[in-house]
């Protein structure tokens, strides 16, 4: 049997085994409580390998946290009639929680593992916003663009907590299209809507200049 850690050939990848088990770990116990020699037992490889490919367990996380599904797929086509876009984005992802169980499964991890921790929380967020923005850039006007996209990050995130993290009784038993209903428009109004306040570009503009 070969030493732990190296690949024979045409064997799985270690760098992969190490991905997998992180994710998995991080998952199920959370920034804090992962540990190194935890996620080398669970690959089957060495300590040290963990430490050559990642540095360290924040590297590890940075590299282990991605999206489960790709959003630019999933919001496709919100253009093609933007006036409900905001119902479209909610019952999409809706839908997704509700018939894909293994995806399901990992997007909890992902909330789970930004929850756990200030860093943690900081890798999701810059991993959602990237994300979000990305894939509601055909929709989403030229101004205030980034808080658009935040804005409707955090209205879904907060319903994604209450329904099936939290289990808020009303919010986790009422039937999605309800919930299509009541925050579609909320949804619509933070990407085509008027935005108070001056662009962002220009926050931070000079008082008296052009």
């Amino acid at each position: 049997m070969p030493p732990r850690g190296r690949r024979p050939v045409g064997g799985p990848d270690p760098r992969e085994q190490i991905l997998t088990a992180a994710a998995e770990l991080f998952s199920e116990l959370g920034f804090e409580r992962t540990t190194m020699r935890a996620v080398a037992a669970r690959a089957d490889v060495d300590a040290a390998l963990i430490h050559h490919y990642f540095v360290n367990k924040e590297g590890l996380l940075s590299a282990a946290l991605v999206m489960p599904v790709d959003a630019g797929v999933l919001l496709a086509g919100l253009d093609q009639d933007p006036e409900h876009a905001g119902e479209a984005v909610v019952r999409r992802v809706l839908g997704l929680w509700e018939g894909d169980p293994e995806t399901r499964r990992r997007l909890l991890g992902l909330i789970r593992v930004g929850l756990s921790h200030d860093y943690a929380a900081g890798v999701l967020r810059d991993l959602l916003g990237r994300t979000i923005l990305t894939a509601l850039g055909r929709v989403v006007p030229d101004d205030h663009r980034a808080l658009r996209a935040a804005l409707v990050g955090t209205q879904m995130g907060g319903l994604l907590l209450g329904r099936y993290v939290l289990g808020i009784p009303a919010v986790r038993d009422a039937p999605p299209e309800q919930l299509v209903a009541a925050i579609g428009p909320v949804v619509q109004h933070y990407l085509t809507g008027a935005i108070g306040g001056a662009p962002a570009a220009s926050i931070n503009q000079p008082h008296g200049t052009a």
